[in-house]
Formats: structure tokens, sequence, C-alpha cells
């Protein structure tokens, strides 16, 4: 699929096909309207050409415009608790969480599964723990797939489109341009791998669900979302991930990526965590 056509985080959908493959072997007037975006093509009716399939059917997913109210009007008191959010969050490109913020925007599989390493305590693997980074792929094209119904409809703009500030993925910002807002698929994603990683590791829970709550944090660091998307996004998530347990494919990898945990613990790099862990401090 062009990348060109499609939001950054589809994108990375497509690409996490190879790897899910690979381990096997989404005055008292009216307030002012928010501008819309004009978006890529709906995938709310089928799936983009390269997407792989998930877990679930399209129509087995939860319903995000059912689900979810409008985003916050432009003049409401809801948009000023975004706005407000937007200033708390934002710090200068080249500090430790804005370049941490920038790293968890990263989807590309091979990356955005090392994301809760630290937080888990084990580096996810497509030859040692080929079942956990299946279940990671799978659900992923899952979660993200969620949030477009709510995108489509309401194609929200982003904080940097109308306040013009900098962004953590300056690369990606033509496609953000186009994407809608409402509800952060980034966030969504992070939630959804949290919760599913937490029941697999209930020991490291906490850590587990605050590294989940920083991952979609990190996109109010970077500009590119409101804190209503980003709460929206966990609310889909956990909307999805209470849908994948009742699939049984579902069910048993989440049963077999368990007893792969029991066996191979591959402990991420201690640097690499205390360098997260300064990142994801707010100083």
């Amino acid at each position: 699929m062009p990348e060109s056509r499609y939001p950054v985080y589809l994108a990375a959908l497509g690409a996490a096909a190879i790897f899910v493959s690979a381990a096997a072997q989404v005055p008292e007037t009216d307030p002012p309207k928010q501008p819309a975006v004009s978006g890529p093509p709906s995938i709310t009716a089928k799936l983009p050409p390269g997407m792989p399939k998930g877990y679930l059917e399209l129509s087995q997913l939860p319903d995000s415009l059912a689900l979810l109210p409008a985003p916050p009007a432009a003049g409401s008191s809801a948009f000023a608790r975004d706005e407000e959010a937007s200033k708390t969050m934002a710090r200068p490109p080249g500090s430790p969480r804005f370049v941490q913020a920038a790293s968890d925007a990263d989807l590309k599989p091979a990356h955005a599964f090392q994301a809760f390493a630290c937080a888990a305590g084990v580096t996810p693997d497509p030859k040692l723990t080929p079942v956990l980074y299946r279940l990671m792929g799978k659900a992923m094209i899952d979660v993200g797939l969620s949030t477009y119904k709510a995108k489509d409809h309401y194609r929200r703009a982003r904080p940097f489109v109308i306040h013009g500030d900098a962004t953590c993925s300056p690369q990606d910002e033509a496609v953000l341009r186009t994407d809608g807002s409402y509800p952060s698929g980034h966030s969504a994603l992070g939630w959804g791998w949290a919760l599913i990683l937490s029941e697999l590791i209930p020991e490291r829970a906490d850590a587990i669900l605050q590294r989940g709550r920083d991952f979609g944090d990190s996109r109010l660091v970077c500009n590119v979302h409101w804190a209503s998307d980003v709460d929206a996004g966990r609310l889909m998530a956990s909307a999805t991930v209470a849908r994948l347990h009742g699939a049984a494919e579902f069910r048993s990898d989440l049963a077999s990526a368990r007893a792969e945990l029991a066996k191979v613990r591959n402990a991420p790099d201690a640097q690499a965590c205390r360098t997260e862990a300064a990142g994801l401090r707010l100083q």
C-alpha cells in the first residue's frame, strides 16, 4: 500500500504482515467548528491492499463511532482542556522526553515491539519468542483498525496543523495532515499492547501499564494529538482487547505466549532501559 495515501501507523500495520508471517514459522452562538482534514480512502468496509488480517474480521471490530462521543468543539471547556494539556506536555526538540516521544512514534514492528521491553522485562524476538511476536503483530492490526470509523467520520485536525509548532516526526507531517486526529491510533496501540502484556506478565503489570500510558502521552509531546484523542484511543484499545478475548485464535496464542515466556525471558539491555527511564521523565 502506498504510504502517501495512508496514515503512518497503517503503513506500519502493513509491514507487520512480514513479521507476523516470519514469527509463525488503527454574544452565545454555536462555537466555531474545528477544521477538518481530507484523508485517505476509507478502510472501514474492506482491508487496504496488502493489509494482513488480524484476529478479528472488520465486522467484529468495536464500533468507534458508536462508542466515542464527538471530539470537543472549538470554544468548549473540553477543548480548553485539550489546549492546556498540549501546553503542559510540550517539550523542546532535543530534550530527553521529546527524543523518547520520537522513538515511540516509530511503529515499524521491529522497533515498536521493543517499546515495552524494559517494563515487561523481556525483549520480543521473532526467533526466541515467535508466539509473542505474532500476538503483538496481529493484535496491532485489530487495535489500529478499530479507531478508523471515528477517524474517517470526524477527520479532526491535529495540534501542529492548527498551531504550526514542531513535531517529533517531521518526515511524517505531510501524511499526518491528511489523517484524522481523533481517536489516536498510536495511543490505542500502546494501551492495547499494555493490556495484553500485563495479562501475560502480571507480576510486572504496573510497570507495563505505566509504559502504555506514557506511550500515549508521547503523542502529546510530539504535538500530533490532543488529550481527548489519546483518551479515546485508550478506550478503543480496551474495547478491542475485550473483543479479542472472544476469538479462539487469540486465546490460543495468548496461552502459547504465556507458556513461551515461562521458558524464555531474554532480558532487555540495561543501558537502553536507563536511557528510556530518563527519557520518560517529564523534565
